[in-house]
Formats: structure tokens, sequence, C-alpha cells
């Protein structure tokens, strides 16, 4: 990732269009597609951070999408009748 052996460096959290964590150096400008979330500290924080906030790992899409099936599924289920 970033060299951080002295464990100084501030990190912003970011976040993406399909709300995917990252940790990026607040001394640089966020890379293109990337949000800041507002949280910012040393990498542990950060990482701490995310991993309380970014609890699925599959990308905003994917979820939709499987939304999208599992309600098509359950309506099918319940127009079925089945026994």
């Amino acid at each position: 990732m970033f060299d951080d052996e002295d464990g100084t460096t501030i990190y912003n959290v970011v976040v993406n269009h399909e709300e995917q964590y990252s940790l990026w150096p607040a001394d640089r400008e966020n890379p293109l597609g990337w949000t800041s979330v507002g949280q910012k500290g040393n990498k542990q924080e950060c990482l701490a951070y995310i991993e309380e906030v970014w609890t699925d790992m599959r990308p905003l899409s994917l979820r939709k999408k499987m939304d999208a099936l599992n309600v098509g599924a359950s309506v099918a289920d319940d127009a079925g009748g089945g026994s």
C-alpha cells in the first residue's frame, strides 16, 4: 500500500460508488471515483472503522442484483402456492 514504517501517516477512509472502502493518505488528493467518508486517523484507527462499517464485502451492484433475484424468487414462491 503506502510506506508507513513509523506509523505516523494520517489516512482518510474513502469509499467508491460500489460502497467499497479503502485508506488513502490524507495529504494526497483522493483518487478519481473515491470520496472521503469523514473518518481520519492512523492506519489502525482507519482499519478498525472500516471493519466496523463494511460488513458486506460484495459490491453494491452485486447486492442489488441478488436482492432483485431474491425478491423475484419470493414472489414466484408466493404465487406458485408451493406445498
